[in-house]
């Protein structure tokens, strides 16, 4: 193997090309924060934050779980894993994986003050999902819940906490034990959904792509359990909704502005051609990364069009 320097090793592990599925989520309800005259600077940046180190903290918790649990292997046709290639020592992704989500914790601790609660509940349970997705006597990652978990904390729970955050920061009074009347409205549930499910494909095309080394080692993804006609389904399917959710908005009365997001359907066609054709590790990789750039994409967008409707 070619050496590699340990900054190097550090980024393969923290794996930046996964950062759109902690961002895009926050940018989409900060949008709709925009668009409902509830903008909140602070709320918003520290939630971008710890999005992103709930991110980091969760790569590091599946770098180090997957290599100990012998879910990696010499077979696997993915991006480099840094504890199983043996780039970094186990105990050393273990401690970074700790501190990344006591940093999150400490990131947060000013969003509990504004958000109360149901801040902590998120927060707490967000962090604790990232560790059992691989880690703990029964990670649900291994038994087809990764791609719930994904769909649950990196759209619905992101897009509407962030929204939450910045709602809930207009007002008087510090540290709600409830919710606030109207800091989650349906809105934010439906505008949740694109991000939610492009989140997803994200996952669903790096299983797609571990199928078959996956199943030997015992990781029952759901992509395992399907097979690749359904899996490739549930992509279309999970794609699909980011298209439909737009036009839904402007049937609702946003505007035509919320429509920005269909610029990215050729990316999201010549992706699904990759994916629907596709079975090798090179080809699925760069597929991988092209579903990044369309979340962010289409995330963007999606924001910038809810902020003008």
């Amino acid at each position: 193997m070619t050496e590699v320097s340990s900054t190097k090793a550090w980024l393969m592990a923290a794996r930046p090309q996964t950062l759109p599925a902690g961002a895009s989520p926050v940018i989409v309800g900060t949008g709709l924060a925009l668009q409902q005259d509830v903008f909140s600077p602070l709320p918003a940046v520290i939630a971008l934050l710890g999005a992103l180190l709930i991110q980091v903290g969760t790569n590091f918790a599946n770098d180090y779980y997957d290599a100990v649990k012998g879910a990696d292997t010499d077979d696997r046709e993915g991006f480099t894993r840094v504890t199983q290639s043996g780039l970094i020592e186990p105990a050393s992704v273990k401690r970074a994986m700790y501190l990344t989500f006591v940093a999150a914790i400490l990131a947060g601790v000013y969003l509990v003050y504004v958000g109360g609660v149901a801040i902590v509940v998120v927060g707490l349970s967000s962090i604790v999902a990232g560790i059992l997705y691989t880690g703990g006597p029964y990670p649900y990652g291994y038994r087809g819940l990764g791609d719930l978990f994904v769909f649950v904390f990196f759209g619905l729970v992101a897009v509407t906490g962030t929204y939450y955050v910045q709602a809930a920061a207009t007002l008087a009074s510090p540290f709600p034990v409830g919710l606030p009347p109207n800091t989650v409205p349906a809105a934010a549930v439906a505008a949740s959904l694109p991000a939610a499910g492009l989140s997803t494909t994200i996952l669903v095309v790096n299983n797609i792509r571990d199928l078959e080394t996956d199943a030997p080692t015992g990781k029952r993804t759901l992509a395992v359990m399907l097979g690749y006609r359904w899996s490739r389904v549930e992509f279309l399917a999970l794609a699909g909704v980011a298209y439909v959710v737009p036009v839904g908005f402007v049937l609702a009365d946003y505007g035509l502005s919320v429509l920005l997001p269909l610029l990215t359907l050729p990316l999201a066609a010549s992706l699904s051609r990759t994916v629907l054709t596709e079975t090798s590790g090179a080809a699925l990789n760069r597929a991988l990364e092209t579903t990044g750039k369309l979340l962010a994409g289409h995330s963007v967008l999606f924001a910038l069009g809810l902020a003008l409707a």
